[in-house]
């Protein structure tokens, strides 16, 4: 009875974001009377009536004000990110007549961020659905249930825990729900504002608009098939950067900023290390480029800067063909999209707070193999010294996520080799794997609309765990199989004499 409670509490909390998600589904409605696309209204209609039908559904269950479990509030998002990506398809099933797979990873793509499509021509498909494309970028970048939180006058513990669970760091929200309603505003003046700069680089509105909404939630669709290559406008690309970069940057970042605190801000360690990455990354990738492909000093510097930030902020724009690429500079960007931005932020990847604690820890490590097991040695991290306890913890923690990436990668390659044989080489398809659970989307073009069917849902499957850091998933797939054993010994009860024995 007690897990029915909780179940019931998450699913009255779920059913209101689904509601939530119904409104601001019309949104497109907009776009679709602008451009006159009359016969979309059914198509565009799927998905905010399937919301506000199953969240009316779930939220009137019977329940109590309780504290959910961990568990559950994991199983919850866990299995509502499934959910919203099937939702979110009907459009382009119904608009597209796409096939359910492509749909699905279409939505998929959008709603985690990553940017792979399987849309053949961006050019003839209807302004609405580029939109909706677009929007579910835009939403998912800061994610669901912060958006939820921020309609709110009071916040249960129920939604903070879905909100962690989701994948999220506790960085952006306080113990009410207003700071995360200034950040849903700091987040729509900063997506107006950077429009109206990519309209410097003399592009229409509706580009500028759309590329804005994919670049600051880190995502990577555009509005055309070509690309970011489409507009071959070096002042463009050299305006996405900031915006790039903004989107992988802690909301918190944003918010010290909206108080005046910019001295703070710049002293932050996690944003000034993602900004030395970016910097040296960006070189490195622009000389190999020079040295091993011959290319054009210019160029070479135009090309590898663009893609290294893109990849390190885990947004698939990208202005070269990545197959033609040489092994080393692809093994660099595939190196900056695994750590990613920083925790608190748009972006995929393990996160760069986890990258700098590994370093920290395994410094920390190894001072102690060099003293006597007397001796406390203090681990010093952010600026405050943390005891053996909480370290040990926290550092054996944050590298599990980090090996459990890497476990994910190598079993997902193994995976495609058996699966699929392809031309591409070794790297490029680790390359790909590597973006797809980074939520990325850089791409030497392994996936597409060709790509067989057991592939894509790899891919679908790489990109919901990626959203969710996978931890979730594992500890919901470990529950069940715990239910199943106790449910198992239930039914068998074991032979008393035996245990007496």
């Amino acid at each position: 009875m007690k897990r029915t409670g909780h179940l019931a509490m998450i699913a009255h909390d779920m059913g209101l974001i689904f509601e939530f998600l119904g409104i601001v589904s019309l949104l497109p409605f907009i776009v679709l009377a602008i451009f006159g696309e009359w016969n979309l209204i059914g198509p565009m209609a799927t998905a905010p009536i399937t919301f506000l039908i199953l969240g009316y559904l779930i939220s009137h269950i019977p329940h109590e004000d309780l504290e959910p479990s961990s568990t559950m509030t994991l199983a919850a998002i866990t299995l509502s990110w499934l959910a919203i990506a099937f939702i979110g398809a009907l459009p382009f099933m119904y608009g597209l007549h796409m096939s359910f797979v492509d749909s699905v990873f279409e939505a998929m793509s959008g709603w985690t961020g990553t940017g792979f499509t399987m849309i053949a021509s961006l050019d003839t498909t209807p302004k609405t659905l580029i939109f909706w494309r677009s929007f579910t970028h835009w939403i998912g970048g800061i994610g669901i249930i912060a958006f939820s939180i921020s309609l709110r006058r009071k916040t249960r513990v129920s939604l903070f825990r879905m909100y962690k669970a989701e994948g999220r760091s506790d960085e952006l929200l306080s113990a009410n729900a207003s700071t995360s309603r200034r950040m849903w505003m700091i987040y729509l003046v900063l997506t107006f504002t950077f429009t109206g700069l990519l309209m410097l680089a003399d592009i229409p509105l509706w580009d500028a608009l759309n590329l804005v909404m994919a670049a600051i939630a880190t995502g990577g669709f555009t509005p055309h098939t070509g690309g970011i290559g489409y507009y071959n406008n070096p002042l463009l690309e050299l305006l996405l950067i900031p915006v790039m970069i903004t989107g992988a940057l802690p909301f918190k970042f944003f918010l010290v900023m909206y108080h005046g605190k910019i001295r703070d801000m710049l002293r932050d360690r996690t944003v000034r290390a993602l900004l030395f990455l970016a910097l040296v990354g960006s070189l490195l990738v622009s000389l190999d480029l020079y040295l091993f492909l011959s290319i054009p000093l210019e160029e070479a510097f135009r090309q590898g800067t663009f893609t290294a930030i893109s990849g390190l902020c885990t947004c698939g724009f990208q202005n070269s063909d990545l197959h033609i690429w040489a092994t080393i500079p692809l093994a660099l960007v595939a190196m900056m999209m695994f750590i990613g931005g920083a925790m608190g932020s748009a972006s995929g990847g393990v996160k760069m707070n986890r990258v700098m604690l590994a370093y920290e820890g395994v410094r920390w490590w190894f001072r102690r193999f060099f003293v006597s097991g007397r001796v406390l040695v203090p681990l010093r991290f952010g600026g405050r010294t943390i005891s053996r306890e909480v370290s040990d913890l926290a550092i054996s923690k944050n590298m599990l996520v980090i090996v459990i990436y890497v476990l994910t990668i190598f079993a997902a390659t193994v995976l495609t080799l058996h699966l699929y044989i392809t031309s591409f080489r070794m790297e490029e398809v680790i390359f790909e794997l590597v973006s797809a659970l980074s939520n990325a989307g850089l791409s030497v073009g392994l996936i597409g609309a060709a790509s067989p069917i057991t592939i894509k849902w790899i891919f679908i499957a790489l990109m919901w765990l990626g959203r969710l850091e996978i931890v979730p998933v594992i500890i919901i797939t470990m529950g069940l199989f715990k239910e199943l054993e106790n449910d198992s010994r239930s039914m068998n009860p074991p032979d008393k004499d035996f245990l007496n024995r």
